[in-house]
This record gives C-alpha cells, structure tokens and sequence, in this order.
C-alpha cells in the first residue's frame, strides 16, 4: 500500500515564516489587568510601566511590583477544497515583571517581558502550498511507484525586552515619560524531512538558530484633572535585524546528499547558491538562502502611538477607551512583505472596571484588530486575520499591599478566503489566554 505521510521539507521553511511576523506579532498583554480589561493607556497603576509610563506621576507613592503569568494556546488552519491543515502555535507559562519607584514628582519604572511574538509553532500534517505541488510531482515521475514522506520541526521565536522609563511631574495637571527598551531576539529552526523509495529522494537536516539586538526609544504624556484622563505614547521603530548561527544544513537528491553549509564555509554563501542553482539541487537554492551562516535578516518591530481617554464616573467605576496604530509598513519584513498589506494595524479597545467593595474588582473589555491584510500578504507559511477580542476578570485586594489579578481572554478571527494556484483556500485562527497576577505596593 503506497504511503502518503505528507509532512514537507518545507514545512521547516513554513515553521521559520510563522514564527517572525514582524509588527503583526507585537504583543501588549504583558500585565494580567489588560487582559481583563484591555484598555489600559490612561491608567496610573503599575502596568502603567509599558501602557503609560507617564501616568505613574499620579500613582503610589515609593516602591510597587508586580509579576505576572499568562498561558496561551492558538489553532492556525489552512483549508483547502480537499483537506484542512491544522497548525498548533503555543507558548510555556509567558512571565512579566513590572516595578516603579515615586518620590514627590518623579518616577523610575521598568517592565521586563516577552515584547514580540513568543513561542513554539508546529504543524504535523504540512500546508497545502508545499503538499500538493510535491504530491503531483512524485505522482506524475513513472519511476517512482511506491514512497514515503516524513518530516519533524520545531521552531521557536522570542523578542525579550526590558524597558525603563523616566516620568516627571510638570504640573498639577501634565506628566511626560521618555524611556528606552532593550530587545533580544532569539529563535531557532529545527528540523529533519525525508522522502523514500528504496532510496532518499529528498533529504533535509536544519538546525539554525538565529539572534539579534535592537532598542525602542519610548516618549509619553499624560493630562489629569479631576476624574478625567488623557495619555498618548509613543514607541520608536525597532531596527532589529539578525544573524544565522547555522549548525547543520544538508540538502539531498536521488540519494546524493550536500553539506551545504561545509560548502558555504569553502565558498560563500553567494556561491554556494550559484553551485547548488547548476545541480539537481537546483530547486533548493533558493529555500536554503536564508538559512546559511551568517545570513543576517531584518525583523523590525514597527512604531506604535497608543491614545487613550479615562473617566472615573464614580469613586466606584471606571472606564476608558483607546486606539492604536502599529506603523507596519514602515517596519522591514522578509522579502519586504510589509509592501503587500493594504495600511498598518489599527487597534480600537474599551473597558470598564467595577469595585464590587474594598475588597473585589471585576472588569470586562474589547478590542478590535484590522491589519490592513491583502491576498499578496497572506501565505500558507505566514498569515494573519483580523479579530475581535473580550477580556474579563477580576481583582482581589488580599490586603492594603497585596492584589491578585485574574484574567482570561479569547479573539474570534475573521476567515480570510483567497484564490491561488491550488484553488480557493481559508486562513483561520484561534486564541484563547488564562493569566493570573500579583502587586505588592511597599
């Protein structure tokens, strides 16, 4: 019986793809109070530290921390006219440290967390613009009768950051915060594909690990009057571009197998693709480009400018709205995708929180996400769909110094249906977060 365990060598191409995308992957769920509230830009509480650094001048006086825990698990589907491929994206428990120190007017505050993307990608069953074209290429050759296709990957892909901030009193009724941010990311592709018949007639071994540096100048400013608050932040582009620390590259034919990156260390990189292009290996070349040592890419996170507007209706309830705009056309992509999409993210969120007594809070919030998406963006290795997004939960005051913040928030995705070379195809996603939390004030 002839087997057909159609896990591509190019699903270690699409894993790498998923994995960096750039401003449409920036995170802002860092504290467990935007999860359960989302629009958080005009609060003076502690994750005022990232939503606005300038609000802290109206916050607790001395020393504030607080560490928080979130778990999230996401479902990214392809679905052809013949078959639906499942892809599961997940992360470990994801930490984030806040801290702020006041003193009359000013405030010292940090935030350390995972900023960009984060997490493991895997799909176990490969995507359809890769299985299909290779299907019908083994099927249509008369050599090949009876064969087998088997693959494993993993890739993982975190933006670390650790950011301070500066804020300053000017007045009873203005603040200002400037503030930089250090990022590191760090990601890796792993991975083995093998295609037999008697035998290998495609052979793939990646290891390659990739890091890189860049920083974010932050600048904010706060307006507070009575029970009315405006804030607005600013965070600068990232220019973040990375370096291939290639451990193992091997790419294989009808059983003649290359060490590509032997090859690349004796010859260059550009000539190494220049070998491989005048070999079986031909339609190779190109896909193992980007993974040869010392390739360096560039994955900028965008700019980003956050306003926010917050009210206390009564000593009890409180509510705010906020927009975003994430500037992702201006922010380098592989390939220049960033070309492709249509206008960069707009955000809008609203939230509300309710002091139930002196002890309980509970809160609800909404956010809508529009990327700007087109079909020339939208890829069987790398796609995205707008959302909408609610948060709730709630807060425990334990005592005067201690509060433990819970939270869970879902996003229900909008289908994305495009026509290509294979016919109609529907993009779909999942996400759904559990987070937990704890301030001390001192």
């Amino acid at each position: 019986m002839e087997k057909r365990k159609f896990l591509l060598f190019a699903v270690l191409l699409m894993a790498a793809v998923t994995a960096k995308a750039g401003g449409l992957m920036t995170n802002t769920n860092y504290h467990i109070a935007f999860d359960r509230m989302f629009a958080r830009g005009a609060t003076f509480e502690i994750d005022a530290a990232y939503s606005n650094p300038a609000g802290l001048a109206w916050g607790h006086e001395g020393w504030q921390l607080s560490l928080n825990f979130q778990k999230p698990w996401q479902n990214r589907d392809i679905e052809t006219q013949m078959k639906k491929y499942p892809g599961k994206a997940s992360a470990p428990v994801v930490p984030a440290l806040f801290a702020s120190y006041k003193e009359d007017r000013w405030v010292v505050s940090t935030m350390i967390g995972i900023v960009g993307s984060g997490g493991f990608v895997k799909y176990d069953q490969g995507v359809p613009m890769f299985n299909v074209p290779i299907a019908a290429m083994l099927e249509a050759n008369p050599l090949v009768a009876v064969y087998s296709i088997d693959s494993e990957m993993k890739g993982k892909q975190y933006i670390y950051g650790g950011q301070l901030n500066f804020t300053y009193k000017l007045t009873d009724k203005w603040s200002a915060a400037v503030g930089i941010r250090a990022n590191y990311y760090d990601g890796y592709y792993k991975g083995y594909v093998g295609a037999e018949q008697g035998i290998k007639l495609v052979n793939l071994q990646l290891d390659c690990p990739q890091t890189g540096w860049g920083f974010t100048p932050v600048v904010g400013l706060d307006f507070h009057t009575g029970p009315l608050t405006f804030a607005a932040k600013f965070e600068f582009r990232t220019k973040l571009s990375t370096e291939n620390d290639t451990k193992e590259l091997v790419v294989g034919m009808m059983g003649v197998d290359t060490d590509v990156k032997a090859l690349s260390e004796k010859i260059g990189n550009e000539g190494t693709v220049a070998a491989l292009a005048q070999t079986a290996l031909g339609a190779m070349s190109g896909k193992v480009k980007g993974y040869l040592p010392h390739v360096k890419t560039r994955y900028d996170m965008p700019s980003l400018f956050t306003f926010a507007v917050g009210y206390e209706f009564t000593p009890k309830l409180r509510a705010a709205a906020e927009y975003h705009f994430f500037d992702d056309k201006n922010a380098k992509m592989p390939d220049d995708r960033q070309d492709a999409l249509k206008h960069g993210t707009y955000e809008v969120l609203l939230g509300a929180e309710y002091d139930i007594n002196d002890k309980f809070t509970v809160s609800l919030g909404g956010q809508r996400t529009d990327y700007g998406l087109s079909d020339d963006y939208q890829q069987d290795t790398s796609f995205a769909c707008d959302s909408y997004s609610i948060g709730l939960g709630g807060a425990w005051n334990i005592t005067d110094k201690v509060r433990l913040n819970a939270s869970y928030f879902c996003s229900l995705y909008s289908d994305y249906k495009k026509m290509s070379a294979i016919g109609q195809e529907t993009f779909s996603r999942t996400n759904n977060v559990i987070g937990i939390g704890l301030d001390y004030k001192f």
